[in-house]
């Protein structure tokens, strides 16, 4: 075509915009990069988020208008595309609070045992209870008539009862405040007049119980406070933070899966780290016939195949990722996988025909990764390394040469396996055990209160300079071809980190968070 003819014609347009519905005039001439079908359709090489560079597009809007609403499965959405990953040493209780909070997701891990909420039975002396205390930090526990959830309420027993009781055997039934001296409301309550009882009763918990008495839930003035600190939060139409959970393929895990139901689990993620197995396909089918409305989360994969064989099998999202996590051998051990940026966009594209979203998992180490990852179509980021070192994140703290770390491991590692997670690695039947992971440290990184937002301001900035509005917008020039990439040289990839410098100190954000 002459370079004087200008024609009509978005998916050759550099020019962008938020919506990504207004074409553009241009020449030949003008546009630069590829589309990321261009860089794909050989399939010969496949490329890592590093190999490529999103070229950048007009900026015609604020950051602030800048929308990260997504979906994480077919029926749960979320205002922030950051998950959690079902890791042992990443996503229990604390974490995935925090993540809902901030409008993401967690998803625990299946390591976790099968247990009730932690409640005290009347003849629990004052020392079981310390060290009970002690291991799970809470300052109130709930008394039942046999220690378990759905049973008779007794009464509260507060650090502020014990604080005085010299004698450690004494039972808590003789210190505690009983069931008829407490403030409580009816199971079924909503959040609103479950506030309003506890401002008129001046306490900072109340009990819901059931018709016969029996302990349902306990509501905190703390947690319904947060209302107003997190407007991003990932909640129900009850206002109930969203939660999700991993799963294995043994016929036991089928047991985990009618308990998680049970408790109200939001979402059940089938852990595998080759998800195109009869294992796991027979568990999908058989949670889709016995809990028709939960939203299921099948995986790992990394092709446009093993994506049909799950989608054929009625999930609500599909996992994408193979042997490229940070502490994850698996390549390097069974010389299978596949790079990521390559795996996201095929399955990407397979998934969308279908209206399934994808979950991009590993490979994410800092904020333009994800920003690449939603550029290959991905719906949802998981995240293990990233948020490992948060406070949030199981295990204690520890000091090496004047750095605080925390331990974070492969679910591959020999020592994850032990707990039980070699099931996601076909392996719980071998006499010998091989690891596709690694133990390791992470620097502390603080609370996710702060590190989400430096996440998500990152991510922003980085739409903001494609000149995508929303992750919608984002993905419709994906497809369009009018979002354009470069494959980036070794010599690239050093200049465009920090280079040329003695030293410097990397700082991630400033202050207590950015909104």
């Amino acid at each position: 075509m002459p370079l004087n003819v200008i024609r009509e014609d978005r998916s050759r347009s550099p020019v962008k915009n938020g919506a990504g519905n207004k074409d553009r005039a241009v020449a030949d001439d003008m546009v630069d990069g590829n589309s990321a079908a261009e860089i794909f359709k050989s399939g010969v090489i496949g490329f890592t988020y590093d190999d490529l560079i999103c070229l950048p597009g007009r900026i015609d809007f604020a950051l602030h208008d800048v929308v990260l609403e997504t979906r994480f499965t077919r029926g749960i959405h979320l205002n922030t595309p950051i998950v959690s990953s079902p890791m042992d040493t990443v996503t229990e209780s604390d974490m995935a609070i925090a993540m809902a909070l901030q409008g993401g997701i967690g998803i625990i891990h299946t390591n976790m045992p099968i247990e009730d909420p932690v409640c005290i039975s009347p003849n629990t002396t004052v020392a079981e209870l310390d060290v009970i205390h002690a291991k799970c930090g809470f300052k109130a526990f709930p008394v039942t008539s046999d220690g378990k959830m759905n049973s008779k309420l007794e009464g509260i027993i507060t650090k502020r009862d014990t604080i005085f009781v010299n004698n450690k055997e004494t039972l808590v039934s003789h210190v505690m405040t009983k069931a008829a001296n407490l403030t409580t409301a009816m199971d079924g309550v909503c959040l609103n007049d479950a506030y309003e009882t506890l401002k008129s009763a001046k306490k900072g918990k109340i009990p819901i119980v059931g018709k016969e008495g029996q302990l349902v839930a306990l509501i905190a003035a703390a947690d319904i406070r947060k209302e107003d600190q997190f407007p991003l939060a990932t909640k129900d139409a009850s206002g109930r933070l969203l939660v999700a959970a991993s799963v294995g393929t043994r016929p036991a895990d089928r047991d985990r899966v009618a308990m998680l139901v049970k408790a109200g689990v939001d979402a059940i993620v089938v852990d595998s780290s080759q998800g195109d197995s009869m294992f796991q396909r027979d568990m999908l089918r058989w949670m889709r016939k016995e809990f028709p409305d939960l939203q299921i989360i099948g995986g790992n994969v990394v092709t446009k195949l093993q994506a049909k064989h799950l989608i054929d099998c009625g999930v609500d999202a599909l996992r994408v990722g193979m042997g490229i996590g940070s502490i994850c051998t698996t390549q390097e051990v069974t010389a299978c996988g596949r790079a990521q940026a390559s795996a996201v966009y095929s399955v990407a594209k397979i998934a969308k025909a279908h209206g399934i979203p994808i979950i991009a998992d590993g490979g994410i180490s800092s904020p333009g990764h994800i920003v690449k990852a939603l550029c290959m179509g991905a719906s949802t980021v998981m995240c293990g390394s990233l948020l490992a070192g948060t406070k949030e994140t199981p295990g204690e703290y520890f000091f090496v040469d004047g750095h605080r770390l925390k331990r974070y491991r492969g679910m591959g590692s020999i020592d994850a396996m032990k707990k039980g997670s070699d099931d996601r690695y076909f392996g719980n039947h071998s006499q010998i055990k091989v690891a596709q992971g690694v133990c390791g440290t992470v620097q502390d990184k603080g609370p996710v209160e702060y590190y989400i937002p430096y996440l998500t301001q990152g991510m922003k900035h980085g739409m903001q300079d494609i000149g995508a509005r929303t992750l919608t917008g984002l993905h419709e020039e994906l497809y369009s071809g009018s979002l354009r990439f470069e494959i980036r040289s070794p010599a690239a990839q050093r200049e465009g980190g920090v280079h040329g410098l003695h030293s410097f100190e990397k700082k991630l954000y400033a202050g207590g968070g950015l909104s």
